[in-house]
């Protein structure tokens, strides 16, 4: 049994399943089962495509977000890479049984994996013509051959040039999906995952042109269709993709989270330091990042880190070099400071770290904030004439990751369920393994899906498996 893993960065149910001229995945959502998928908190992309491959979350994977703290110290934050990544993911409980995987784009996979099979690199990779961005390496000469200069991201998508980051995008998702079918098409592959990225790039630079109700909208844009545009152009490439497979496939169009308006940002350093928790040396005369700004860490008591949510640290006495906090106050405080942030913006949800996850490994956040429930993204910088800004500390940004994504499951062994509800991120790697006829590791912390459609977690009968291939091969999914 085969198993297609279509992943769609930030895709959003309102869209992936609501658009009737989405004919290739209407046939896959008329064929099995569908639905709104909750994402973890943060719903980033690193961890949230690693939290679906090893059912674990942020905490037991240790990464929270694209940086990460590597001690107590003020300056260390590394960038997570795919080697951060120490849980057994699907392919890899695969590999246990001699089975074959082909990954591509899937965020981290840089250095690429040493899978057993092929590994092309993510957006992550800093420069494909230069590094070495595959397992093994001569998978790079193959893909140079057949689409040229391969492209793992856009380079500078935070752009005004809304004409030329348009095409560059579609450019760069044209040649992944060549690569993918290429692959394939080889056939020798048990597992196969791939994440087009250009869906986030597109809902991230086009979104107040296709949102009649965000802040910023411009009706009559030229590029109000591009957003719908794009998920036509991947509803085509799926349908070409689709018609390569056997009807022994088990097909998954996922997303690691959905896309919603951004409103604004919260600058919530600029905060800190109005609230005299974040004491400066000196206060900068223009707007300036954190990672510049003169820190008194003596009078420090906390400190963020901005992107689309807020990682906020405090700073502990014994725990941190200079810390003012001390260990007997730090609950009693941090209590104090989750009130003092959901109080900020209207709708901010503020979470501990140890509430959310089964383990907290490595060095979390003491706090992770979600600002008006991520209508609002987090400002890291100081300078700002007031605490909620129109602007965005990274470039031009319309939209902001929300909660929910979306999937679609279709293929043998499972019936044509409808929606679901209540569906995880974490359930969908025991479901594929369940439905692929693998053992489920008891360390997932996900549920296999097959009960909920009503299959037992069972083998269906030889005429159970009939009607659903006569019904699947009606619908055009299998010929």
């Amino acid at each position: 049994m085969k198993i297609l893993v279509i992943g769609l960065d930030c895709a959003a149910p309102e869209l992936l399943l609501g658009d009737e001229r989405l004919v290739n995945l209407r046939r896959l959502m008329a064929a099995g089962g569908y639905g709104r998928l909750e994402s973890v908190v943060p719903p980033i992309t690193v961890p949230a495509w690693m939290c679906l491959a090893t059912s674990q979350d942020p905490g037991s994977l240790g990464v929270y977000g694209f940086r990460n703290r590597a001690d107590h110290s003020y300056g260390g934050l590394t960038v997570a890479t795919s080697r951060s990544i120490q849980e057994l993911a699907i392919w890899d409980q695969l590999a246990r049984e001699g089975k074959r995987s082909v990954i591509i784009g899937v965020p981290p996979s840089f250095p690429p994996r040493k899978v057993n099979g092929i590994c092309v690199g993510c957006f992550l990779t800093p420069d494909p013509v230069t590094d070495d961005y595959t397992h093994p390496g001569g998978v790079k000469d193959e893909i140079a051959k057949l689409v040229g200069e391969y492209e793992t991201d856009v380079k500078g998508f935070r752009t005004g040039d809304k004409g030329w980051l348009r095409d560059a995008i579609f450019r760069m998702s044209r040649k992944l999906f060549q690569v993918v079918r290429h692959f394939v098409a080889k056939n020798d592959w048990d597992y196969f995952q791939f994440v087009d990225i250009g869906l986030d790039r597109v809902h991230h630079g086009f979104w107040r042109h296709h949102d009649p109700t965000h802040l910023l909208h411009e009706p009559g844009s030229p590029f109000a269709d591009v957003i719908r545009d794009y998920y036509l152009h991947l509803d085509g490439e799926i349908g070409r993709l689709l018609a390569l497979l056997d009807d022994e496939t088990i097909v998954l169009v996922t997303s690691d989270h959905g896309a919603r308006k951004l409103d604004g940002g919260f600058c919530v350093n600029e905060w800190l330091v109005r609230e005299e928790l974040l004491a400066l040396t000196e206060y900068p005369k223009a707007i300036t990042p954190f990672g510049k700004l003169s820190v008194d860490w003596g009078k420090t008591k906390v400190w963020s880190e901005g992107g689309y949510y807020a990682r906020v640290f405090l700073n502990v006495r014994g725990r941190e070099p200079n810390g003012t906090i001390a260990p007997g106050d730090y609950e009693h405080f941090r209590d104090e400071m989750k009130g003092r942030l959901e109080a900020t913006v209207p709708g901010t949800l503020v979470f501990k770290p140890e509430e959310l996850y089964k383990t907290v490994r490595n060095v979390a956040p003491d706090l992770i904030v979600h600002f008006g429930g991520l209508a609002y993204r987090s400002v890291g910088g100081v300078g700002y004439p007031s605490l909620t800004v129109q602007e965005n500390d990274t470039g031009p940004d319309d939209c902001n990751h929300a909660q929910y994504g979306a999937f679609i499951l279709a293929g043998p062994r499972w019936p044509a369920v409808g929606e679901l509800s209540g569906v995880r991120l974490l359930d969908l790697s025991p479901t594929l393994l369940e439905l692929g006829g693998y053992d489920v590791p008891s360390s997932m912390q996900g549920r296999s899906l097959a009960g909920v459609a009503g299959t037992g977690g069972s083998v269906l009968s030889e005429e159970a498996e009939r009607v659903i291939r006569d019904r699947l091969s009606g619908l055009g999914y299998i010929g």
